[in-house]
């Protein structure tokens, strides 16, 4: 398995180094002074520290457990991922035996920032790490081996991705209240998962996330009109013929923010009152400069 050119990025690597020092800022900080658990295998990695003999830190187990896991993913996921992702995991272990050894930051009994606020901290912990892990996957990689797994495995067990990762760490969450003794401390970490996973949701797709407007019209010319002199965009016209009447149709499909989206129906409404809007949520746009492209061919 060969690597293609150019297709390392330094650039990657750069949020990557960020990634993994934000994942352990917010696990040694928040999460690890409270004995609170992160998910995935990072929050098996903190359980071991805890259960084991002192030598055996947090930062080994990030090592032992989560480089296996992306070398038995490799086929899977590919040689440029898995270097993203090892790379990822050695800057998130090294980052927090860094804070914990060498600036040797008091951690033993309460979070630096925010004491012993077990809400504070599961709130702050999942948000930081999760950005942690969001710059990790937009940027490539991974900095946690249960990415890898879910995708192995979910297809096996007829599970979503998101569902194998849930069931996952509630098995985990429950295995701690069991070793501990204690269902505080698990049942906060879920808090901690769920705003990790919402984080994580937000650094990859956006904040603001972009809507898909389709428009079914038969008065195309004068909504797309009043579309492109309200938008300076016309969408994209599809041909499509109705399922029950067998008429023919045109679809207007278009990419608007949420801000746009009320002026479009009033525009849609005004123009063809009998029009049908479908809204839809958009993950990522991914576009080329088309124009540009034909000019560069057209001076060729």
């Amino acid at each position: 398995m060969k690597i293609q050119k150019n297709q390392l990025k330094i650039k990657n690597f750069i949020f990557l180094f960020f990634a993994g020092v934000i994942n352990a800022f917010g696990v040694t900080i928040f999460l690890f002074p409270v004995r609170l658990y992160d998910s995935g295998i990072s929050g098996i990695s903190m359980l071991l520290d805890q259960i084991t003999p002192s030598y055996l830190t947090f930062s080994i187990f990030l090592l032992l457990l989560n480089i296996p896991i992306f070398l038995f993913g490799l086929k899977k996921q590919g040689l440029t991922f898995t270097i993203y992702s090892i790379f990822s995991i050695i800057i998130y272990s090294l980052s927090a035996f860094f804070i914990t050894n060498v600036l040797k930051i008091d951690i033993s009994t309460s979070s630096p920032l925010a004491e012993n606020d077990l809400l504070l901290c599961a709130l702050f912990g999942g948000v930081v790490s999760g950005i942690g892990s969001g710059l990790a996957i937009r940027f490539g990689g991974a900095i946690d081996g249960i990415d890898v797994l879910s995708v192995i495995f979910s297809k096996k067990l007829n599970l979503s991705i998101g569902s194998f990762v849930m069931i996952f760490n509630a098995i985990f969450y429950l295995i701690c209240g069991i070793v501990i003794k204690s269902w505080i401390l698990p049942l906060y970490s879920i808090v901690t998962y769920f705003m990790g996973s919402k984080t994580v949701d937000y650094i990859i797709e956006g904040f603001d996330k972009s809507k898909c407007a389709m428009i079914i019209t038969n008065n195309i010319d004068e909504v797309s009109k009043k579309i492109k002199e309200n938008f300076k965009a016309s969408g994209t016209i599809v041909n499509a013929i109705g399922g029950y009447s067998k008429d023919e149709k045109h679809i207007i499909y278009l990419i608007v923010n949420r801000f746009q989206i009320n002026k479009l129906r009033e525009i849609v409404q005004e123009t063809d009152k009998d029009a049908f809007i479908s809204i839809l949520e958009v993950s990522d746009v991914i576009k080329q400069n088309i124009i540009k492209q034909k000019q560069k061919k057209d001076v060729i």
